[in-house]
């Protein structure tokens, strides 16, 4: 009996060397769309830098389209994965105060280079890939329902006042969330997401009780 690992857009099923495959196909297309941007990352390319053949990456995905869907699905992990941990026990300002410290850190880590890839996918494909378009919301939402969950767990243990805005505090730190990083990547400079978190908190420290 084959053994299956995963799935595909079509609900298709891998054996485990497959999904390992498909996943390094999606690992080298993230890479290089990162680094050379959506148009200049051919299929020849990422076929070349994953190791695999023409004929493998279709069996994997039927054109660029289902794989840019894979890209944002792996980054949507990606991101949300470093996020969750900290937004899951946001439960108090020092909770949030090492969620901020932990999205300066990273960006100093990496030199201000590279920015959200969440953001830099919206930005390249949001006008010209409908599909893509919607993949990258449902991501963004999930970020939003993760920072609304934990601002609700500092109003139920009292952080907050009880008539506080959690749904729209969520979008306010999302959004100083991709316009910092934005501008630190413009800037080279992680001053612009210090500044756009640390005033969103502050912000929130007058909602106390």
């Amino acid at each position: 009996m084959t053994k299956t690992a995963g799935r595909d857009h079509g609900a298709r099923t891998f054996t485990v060397k497959g999904q390992a495959t498909r996943t390094r196909i999606v690992k080298s297309a993230s890479r290089l769309i990162a680094e050379q941007g959506m148009e200049r990352a051919t299929l020849e390319e990422i076929q070349g830098e994953a190791g695999v053949s023409a004929s493998q990456l279709y069996h994997y995905f039927a054109d660029k389209s289902a794989l840019i869907l894979a890209v944002v699905e792996d980054q949507t992990d990606v991101v949300l994965g470093s996020h969750r941990a900290l937004l899951q026990n946001l439960d108090s300002f020092q909770a949030l105060h090492e969620w901020r410290d932990m999205i300066v850190d990273s960006l100093e880590a990496q030199h201000c280079v590279g920015g959200c890839p969440l953001g830099s996918l919206t930005g390249t494909l949001a006008e010209s890939n409908p599909l893509a378009r919607q993949a990258l919301k449902n991501s963004f939402t999930e970020w939003e329902r993760l920072l609304r969950t934990g601002l609700n767990a500092m109003r139920e243990r009292g952080q907050l006042r009880k008539d506080t805005d959690t749904e729209g505090l969520a979008v306010s730190l999302l959004a100083a969330v991709q316009g910092g990083l934005l501008l630190s990547q413009t800037r080279r400079d992680s001053s612009a997401v210090r500044i756009a978190l640390d005033s969103s908190i502050a912000y929130l420290y007058t909602l106390r009780p």
